[in-house]
């Protein structure tokens, strides 16, 4: 628990096969079922402060183990991202921290900004909340993720919570979200 920004919400993984990854948690962890989104349609986008014309074209696969919740996330081009930073530099791994805020999104950015983190992408997804995530000279393996549960996201992530207590652990393991769908055979 952080003094400052409430629980740890969610750990977020960079993968360069998300439908293998799926697989691999939901199979051998046990954990699901999966919400994918092949496409997410990322609306704004910020590398290290600049406006990027060239979005990421991102693919998200979100479950819960317990109360923590678990993000698989594919990038399919070459946009700047720490995301993709993250694969180049140390392949894939688990990649961030991720805090969540109904209403303290502008003080709790301000908060890590003054701590000395840096903003090294951030944006929105849709009509959903806002999302950052800052990086420290200091700790350079900490990435911390503020995503604001605004527009429909908190209730988004309440459902997945909830499917996750009453999954079976074999039923539609992978739960495809929005238009673009794909093999995800689990």
């Amino acid at each position: 628990m952080s003094l400052f920004y409430g629980g740890a919400r969610q750990v977020g993984f960079v993968v360069r096969d998300i439908e293998r990854a799926m697989a691999h948690w939901s199979r051998a962890l046990g954990v699901g079922p999966w919400f994918y989104k092949a496409a997410v349609g990322t609306t704004e986008f910020r590398y290290y402060g600049q406006v990027q014309a060239h979005l990421p074209d991102l693919s998200i696969a979100l479950a819960n183990s317990g109360d923590l919740q678990i993000e698989l996330i594919q990038q399919r081009n070459d946009a700047p991202s720490l995301y993709l930073d993250t694969l180049q530099k140390n392949g894939e791994c688990a990649q961030h921290i991720a805090y969540w805020t109904e209403d303290r999104y502008d003080a709790m950015h301000a908060r890590l900004l003054d701590s000395g983190y840096v903003e090294g992408h951030g944006g929105r997804m849709g009509t959903r909340g806002r999302f950052s995530y800052f990086v420290h000279p200091d700790l350079p393996s900490g990435m911390v993720e503020l995503s604001e549960m605004a527009g429909g996201k908190g209730e988004y992530f309440r459902q997945i919570a909830e499917a996750a207590r009453t999954w079976d652990g074999h039923t539609d393991p992978v739960r495809q979200m929005g238009a673009s769908a794909v093999s995800t055979a689990a």
